[in-house]
């Protein structure tokens, strides 16, 4: 019977195997199973005063829906999540109200970090305002001019940027940012080392 050759063995630099641990060990589809914890939370604002005065009330209700992904070229191991953001807005302006259908991509911008105690972090760069794109489709005719003179656009997008960030603050949101790779090391040889039989 002839044995096979063992794989030939080529060595890296410390620095090395770093880095392709890194860009192995959170891999897209990892990092969307971390930030899953956001898609589907419901999202609520208001009634709030908008516009000249803040006379006009607005109201909006919707959710955060599938998170995409795509790495982030440089020297450090990073991706870009968009969050996409669908919303259902009411603009009551005392005598009629007009409703808007918006939908929003927030960018989060994550940085894969080293934590000492062989720990992985994911840093989370939470939106600006500015930064959040946000399309509205006015229901009727009336409401596109009020879509016009209103300019509720920003305070949506305010809105929407500090909920995001308040969440990625929340205790079990920033445990599961948080990997301890140290024990994951040690459980697994335990368990190449287990002699027992059964």
């Amino acid at each position: 019977m002839t044995s096979v050759p063992p794989e030939p063995l080529e060595f890296v630099t410390y620095a090395e195997f770093g880095e392709q641990f890194f860009r192995h060990a959170v891999s897209e589809k990892r990092l969307l199973q971390a930030v899953e914890l956001l898609s589907g939370q419901p999202i609520e604002l208001g009634p709030t005063g908008v516009g000249p005065g803040r006379l006009v009330r607005l109201s909006a209700r919707g959710g955060i829906g599938e998170a995409s992904t795509e790495p982030v070229v440089g020297d450090e191991v990073g991706h870009v999540v968009q969050l996409p953001v669908d919303l259902g807005l009411q603009i009551d302006l005392g005598l009629e109200v007009h409703r808007f259908d918006a939908r929003l991509d927030v960018p989060l911008v994550i940085t894969v970090r080293a934590v000492s105690r062989l720990r992985v972090y994911l840093d989370v760069t939470p939106p600006a305002a500015d930064d959040i794109r946000i399309d509205l489709q006015a229901q009727g005719l009336r409401a596109s001019v009020v879509q016009r003179v209103a300019g509720f656009e920003g305070e949506v997008r305010r809105f929407v940027a500090s909920y995001i960030a308040r969440e990625l603050e929340k205790p079990h949101v920033r445990s599961a940012r948080l990997f301890d790779v140290g024990e994951a090391i040690d459980a697994a040889w335990d368990r190449l080392v287990d002699t027992d039989p059964e």
